[in-house]
């Protein structure tokens, strides 16, 4: 029997190689257009600029062929095939007959409809041959290059032309890059945009703005900014729409406009089309975009950077008053023209070179970053702020800290950076992780986050907390489980039950970041001077949240009201764990045969794809299970199929579920079809 197999990708080779499987007589024949064996398609972006091993970009060595043997017939194509003759034509005329026949030719690449798509100079990266035409342009000298497409692989091509010397423009058609990577939450940690005015709402006295999200964001008047006319002249001499020609103007020497009427109305102010320098203040929540402000700020540990205004302010929170004079005369002293300052609490008691120093820093990011607005078009970004993990140290870091711990190379770097930067001599408490056990595993976090963030919370002597999250509201019930509900000591375990309860909802509103409106149920206390206490507990286990809040007493009926401010969506982790083995249907295999199942994709892995070295995370009962015992299962294995293998216990994972990873720290999907449906 002959088996002909059309294509020269992964799936062509993954269906040669079952062939072999199932008819192990077989003659196999795999016919490709292409002149190379079966290769990784990705690395073709990468090696735009660069060489791979043969390693990386073919899937298997040409022994691999002739040891199964599957015959490799290649540089022919494919034009016509007859069914009821079963028999195949090429381009050459030559015909040949088969017995079984598959077509894998994958997918290509998608051109879409515009005009000039098919002249010479547009092509796609879909096959080697494609790769030898774009090295040929490329040598001839090309220096301009458009990438069509901001996914994984077309950013990866558009960095491969950088590193060429080309002038790169990146294409997408969604409003963020990598939009099959990235949600919406995840995409607004952009802090600086230049946005279009898309509609006016004078009764909210408000304006809609697009800056490129799915919804339009949402800019109140208030949010403009004292100095937004003088923000708008910066902006129009950019644009150049005074002198007709784009041109930066220097911000020290810009004369300073009057503030806006604080009683004033958007449509005196901005009109629709006109473009505006706005920043991110909330990320979209729910059904609402993003809100906005005009009046840009640039954070740093001490101090907050403010353009296009002239003045100190001092937090409050610093007590002192010879203190606050120190730093409001230090910072008036060292501060660049037409720009405001606020210094924040962490500076007190700094010293002045401190000070200087992020001030300059900040001052650098403006000056790096403002010119882009007169080469971009709205909505367009035009600052980013810094990474998520070094922002958040930025805000949060103190003496205290004895150690961080990070298991991502690049993010290790930034923040031993950061913290040599703010905290010199104590870089060494950042530590690289890299256990075999994932992190959140090995510091006890992935139980944690199951116990904290379901909708019941147990907390102190088997009393617990439900927890609802509404559109409008949060909902927490205070309930004291199997403590005693005698009536001598019902007043006294109400007191200690909402007490706890107190506690354990302020650190619940931190960890979750939970906002807007939130209703607590406490359990009924029948004095009044009990009701008090409790309400100045709550105030005082809240005293050190960094969001604004509000909090009011009990009401009579026995509610209290707390407010909390919400920047972004509240944390919501689903704890609950969908069933691996039945996927619903209430039935499943048996459990004791769970290890076979497990051996015989590890058979696969080591005799049909060559992995001789992989890790298997399970759960960690099942783990314990493997590992136990005088002669362990994965000892077995190990002398069964002469490879390294290491079990890894995972409390992400469900009971019966399993992932193998590679020595490369990549995922090898081994799911059957029936465990993925």
């Amino acid at each position: 029997m002959k088996i002909a197999i059309i294509g020269s990708g992964i799936a062509a080779f993954e269906a040669a190689g079952t062939a072999r499987t199932l008819s192990p007589e077989a003659e196999i024949v795999l016919y490709s257009r292409e002149r190379v064996r079966p290769y990784r398609r990705p690395a073709l972006s990468r090696m735009a600029s660069e060489e791979v091993s043969e390693v990386q970009f073919y899937i298997k060595p040409q022994a691999f062929y002739d040891e199964n043997r599957i015959r490799l017939e290649l540089g022919r194509t494919l034009t016509a095939f007859d069914p009821d003759v079963r028999q195949l034509k090429f381009d050459t005329g030559e015909t040949e007959s088969y017995d079984k026949l598959l077509l894998a030719t994958g997918a290509h690449c998608f051109l879409p409809p515009v005009p000039g798509m098919e002249l010479d100079g547009v092509m796609s990266l879909r096959e080697y041959a494609d790769l030898e035409r774009l090295r040929a342009r490329l040598d001839a000298g090309v220096g301009r290059v458009v990438v069509i497409g901001g996914g994984l692989l077309g950013l990866e091509l558009a960095q491969s032309l950088l590193e060429r010397g080309c002038e790169v423009t990146v294409v997408e058609s969604c409003p963020v890059l990598l939009p099959r990577n990235l949600d919406e939450e995840a995409a607004a940690v952009v802090q600086a945009m230049l946005g279009k005015v898309k509609k006016l709402m004078p009764g909210l006295n408000a304006a809609f703005i697009d800056v490129g999200y799915k919804k339009d964001a949402f800019l109140h008047y208030l949010d403009l900014g004292p100095n937004f006319n003088t923000q708008q002249k910066f902006l129009k001499q950019a644009l150049g729409e005074q002198k007709g020609e784009k041109k930066l103007p220097a911000i020290s020497k810009l004369q300073l406009l009057p503030e806006i009427e604080k009683d004033g109305s958007i449509s005196n102010v901005l009109k629709v089309g006109q473009e505006v320098l706005v920043q991110i203040a909330k990320e979209p929540i729910s059904t609402k975009g993003p809100r906005l402000t005009s009046e840009l700020s640039f954070a740093g540990r001490y101090i907050v950077l403010i353009p296009f205004a002239d003045k100190v302010s001092v937090s409050t929170k610093i007590k002192s008053s010879e203190e606050r004079a120190r730093l409001r005369q230090l910072i008036q002293s060292i501060k660049p023209k037409n720009f405001s300052v606020i210094v924040r609490t962490s500076s007190e008691g700094k010293r002045v070179a401190e000070l200087d120093h992020e001030l300059k820093t900040l001052l650098k990011r403006w000056e790096e970053n403002i010119p882009k607005i007169t080469k971009v078009k709205a909505p367009a970004l035009i600052y980013e702020e810094t990474a998520r993990a070094v922002a958040l140290l930025r805000d949060i870091f103190n003496p205290s800290f004895q150690n961080i711990y990070v298991n991502d190379a690049d993010i290790y770097h930034n923040i031993r950076d950061y913290v040599s930067l703010i905290a010199p001599g104590r870089e060494e408490i950042v530590q690289r992780y890299t256990g075999e056990l994932p992190i959140f595993d090995n510091f006890a976090i992935t139980k944690q986050i199951k116990s904290l963030f379901g909708r019941t919370v147990t907390y102190k002597s088997g009393a617990y907390l439900i927890i609802e999250h509404t559109e409008a509201m949060h909902v927490i019930d205070v309930n004291s489980g199997n403590r005693s509900k005698g009536s001598d000591a019902q007043e006294k375990t109400a007191i200690d039950v909402n007490a706890a309860a107190a506690d354990e909802i302020a650190r619940q509103l931190r960890l979750r970041d939970m906002g807007g409106i939130i209703v607590v149920d406490f359990i009924d206390m029948a004095e009044a001077a009990n009701r008090q206490k409790l309400f100045e507990h709550m105030t005082k286990a809240m005293a050190n949240d960094r969001a604004k809040h509000n909090i009011l007493p009990l009401s009579k009926f026995g509610l209290m009201q707390i407010t909390r401010q919400r920047v972004r969506p509240a944390m919501d982790v689903d704890t609950s764990e969908a069933c691996p083995t039945c996927f619903g249907t209430g039935t499943i295999k048996p459990s004791i045969l769970f290890t076979d199942s497990l051996e015989g994709k590890i058979d696969c892995l080591v005799n049909k794809h060559n992995v001789k070295k992989f890790a298997l995370h399970v759960h960690p009962y099942v783990a314990a299970f493997i590992k136990s015992g005088r002669f362990p299962l994965s000892w077995k294995w190990k002398l069964k199929y002469s490879m390294g293998i290491k079990v890894i216990p995972n409390q992400s994972l469900g009971f019966l579920e399993y992932k193998f990873i590679d020595s490369d720290k990549n995922e090898l999907d081994m799911m059957e079809e029936k465990e993925i449906k």
